[in-house]
């Protein structure tokens, strides 16, 4: 708080930071507390809405979600299905990315990008299959071309949604 000029009433002066937004309150005590709660009703709702349809996957639940299909090898991540789930190759390149972004996330590797000829080791599917579907995938956003490197491709945050309800469906058809 600070004294005005006439030294009769005081300002307050508060700064408030929700997320990226910030904001300054001054006035009298009054007037600046009822801005202050006005401002956080309006923002806090905001955030917890926006929190509700965020999308993002964090290694701990992408781990959680695929420890019984994945494994980090000292080769490398792999397609290591603990089930007897039938997988379809684009699922196979879906979970081999999956478990490329897992290694990286984890530090495990240093890109979770990979070519077609790594994926093709990785899974040891056909190449030609491999690029099929990947294409396929990268049509409609599953999969996305790395920007830096021609030719490497990565899981999207979509593709990743769109395989946890596909695997879901798999794995627990085959218990």
């Amino acid at each position: 708080m600070t004294s005005d000029e006439q030294g009769a009433s005081m300002v307050v002066n508060v700064s408030v930071t929700v997320g990226d937004v910030k904001v300054q309150f001054s006035g009298s005590a009054e007037s600046v507390m009822a801005s202050v709660f006005n401002f956080l009703s309006k923002q806090i709702p905001a955030m917890d809405l926006a929190r509700r349809i965020s999308l993002n996957y964090d290694a701990g639940e992408l781990v959680a979600r695929y420890a019984g299909l994945i494994r980090i090898t000292p080769e490398g991540p792999r397609v290591i299905p603990d089930t007897d789930a039938r997988l379809s190759d684009k699922d196979i390149v879906a979970l081999q990315l999956v478990a490329a972004r897992i290694a990286k996330d984890t530090g495990k590797a240093q890109d979770d990008a990979m070519q077609v000829s790594e994926i093709q080791s990785a899974t040891a599917l056909n190449p030609k299959s491999i690029s099929s579907r990947i294409s396929e995938m990268v049509k409609v956003g599953h999969v996305a071309r790395d920007e830096k490197e021609q030719g490497k491709y990565r899981i999207t945050t979509a593709g990743i949604h769109w395989l946890n309800s596909l695997v879901e469906k798999k794995v627990s058809r085959s218990q």
